[in-house]
């Protein structure tokens, strides 16, 4: 069966297209727009008129590609921002005008255990129970378990909340990052009364922030999803990471080979909540997986 999922988060929106048949995955197309789709929501409880045209327009992009590819069944999830925009049926709308679906806004537990299946459905060689950190723009989730979920829970410290609420210098402030710890901090601490974040026998991090940590991490010239994907970067190598996007400015780190536009003014403090989260799991490493919610959502569809 040929699938489309679709997820629209704060940041970016990604859409995967693949064939499914029993327990044989075949990604036939997977792209991704920055849409910043989140702008200004965590300020206003809304979604700025111009982030709901930047998305529909990537929905119409979209919309080519799984008509032109003949997909047989779509599924199309919205996260963290939707959840918190009181406007978000003007959004919801435009999706479904252009697709012919509704946009399913779903809870920050269903995006959890879709991120869990991405990641882990394929993973060889590695001893469960598994912990999986999903670093959006607006939430980040925290997810255990072996086979299925055990526990899990979302919180609201994605990157591009935490820039927006916080950053306001560039490079940032002492003062901004100590401010931008302590909403992760107290976040990790709500996460850790849920899920017991300390028993992971392995850590998984998916998402933008953790694979562009990762691509630092490699030394890469450019950003190459086949080097990153399952590539194991220690704790250490995370910190040193974090201290020196820190320490750019925007041109700086724009410079980068392996940055996407689109993550040059969340990545500092993204990586501060991927160091802050490994940090407390009491693990010296962890390994990035290219596999997400978007993989999990066409696994289900595929069912």
């Amino acid at each position: 069966m040929r699938v489309a999922a679709i997820d629209c988060g704060t940041n970016s929106i990604r859409l995967l297209i693949a064939d499914i048949s029993g327990n044989n995955f075949r990604e036939v197309f997977r792209t991704m727009e920055i849409v910043r789709l989140g702008q200004g929501v965590d300020e206003t409880g809304q979604f700025h008129p111009d982030a709901i045209a930047r998305t529909l327009a990537a929905v119409d992009l979209f919309a080519g590609e799984i008509t032109k590819r003949g997909v047989e069944r779509i599924r199309f999830c919205a996260t963290s921002a939707t959840r918190d925009a009181t406007n978000r049926n003007l959004f919801i709308d435009g999706v479904k005008e252009r697709l012919g679906i509704t946009p399913e806004v779903i809870p920050g537990s269903e995006e959890a255990a879709l991120s869990f299946l991405g990641a882990t459905r394929e993973l060889i060689g590695h001893d469960a129970p598994y912990l999986v950190i999903d670093i959006g723009g607006g939430s980040t989730e925290f997810v255990i378990g072996s086979q299925d979920v055990t526990s899990a829970i979302s919180v609201n410290i994605g990157c591009v909340r935490m820039s927006e609420r916080h950053f306001k210098s560039d490079p940032p402030r002492k003062s901004e990052i100590a401010a931008v710890n302590a909403d992760i901090d107290a976040a990790i601490s709500q996460a850790s009364a849920v899920v017991p974040i300390t028993q992971a026998k392995t850590v998984i991090a998916v998402a933008g922030t953790a694979t562009t940590v990762a691509a630092a991490a490699l030394s890469l010239n450019e950003y190459d999803r086949y080097a990153i994907h399952l590539s194991q970067i220690s704790l250490k190598q995370v910190q040193e990471v974090s201290d020196y996007l820190l320490s750019l400015d925007r041109e700086s780190r724009s410079n980068l080979g392996y940055m996407h536009p689109g993550r040059v003014d969340v990545i500092t403090a993204g990586s501060l909540v991927l160091r802050k989260a490994l940090e407390a799991t009491g693990a010296t490493s962890f390994i990035a997986s290219e596999s997400d919610i978007l993989d999990g959502m066409a696994w289900k569809l595929g069912e």
